[in-house]
């Protein structure tokens, strides 16, 4: 016998347990993205675009999170916008930051709270950097906090990989059927 045993809560969840999802695209901006080779963006864009695509259809919040550094991606310059291929309207939901973590000193935990959401779903760059940092700093303040797979990348698709394996990174179906659930 292993000695591995999990404990089951067969009671029902309370009402606030009830997932209240968002979406938060980190750093997809044209001056990170610049250091990456292009063979590992394609593939991560196209299945953030599909999410972006799935949380507004059945309308729950997106968060477009940006970094913002003198030196690459000074608030308004070309290197701080978001890469053309993940088009932000004007009436979007943005969130500066200056550290890895997008809830420290930020306005992210406020705005999340106002909407009511207690799931975060990360994507975008990078994987062992900013997206990572966000998924502890969520953790931290409670959240229930999940990497989608595919959806995040790196400048090492290896550190992206073990990223995905170490947090348990859920997959497209497991997002879908996450979604479809709540309706």
């Amino acid at each position: 016998m292993s000695g591995i045993s999990f404990s089951v809560n067969a009671q029902e969840p309370e009402a606030d347990e009830a997932i209240k999802p968002a979406l938060l695209v980190i750093d997809v901006q044209k001056a990170f993205i610049g250091m990456m080779d292009q063979s590992d963006i394609d593939t991560p864009v196209e299945y953030i675009n599909a999410y972006i695509g799935a949380f507004k259809q059945l309308g729950y919040p997106v968060i477009y999170v940006y970094h913002v550094d003198s030196r690459y991606s000074a608030l308004g310059s070309e290197g701080y916008q978001f890469i053309d291929k993940i088009p932000v309207e004007k009436n979007e939901i943005i969130v500066n930051k200056t550290y890895g973590n997008a809830f420290n000193k930020t306005d992210l935990d406020k705005i999340l709270k106002e909407s009511g959401t207690n799931t975060l779903f990360l994507c975008g760059l990078s994987a062992s950097g900013c997206v990572f940092a966000t998924l502890v700093g969520g953790h931290d303040l409670d959240y229930k906090t999940y990497i989608l797979k595919k959806a995040v990348m790196s400048q090492d698709k290896e550190v992206t990989k073990m990223i995905e394996e170490i947090t348990e990174a859920i997959n497209s179906t497991a997002m879908n059927l996450i979604l479809n659930s709540l309706n």
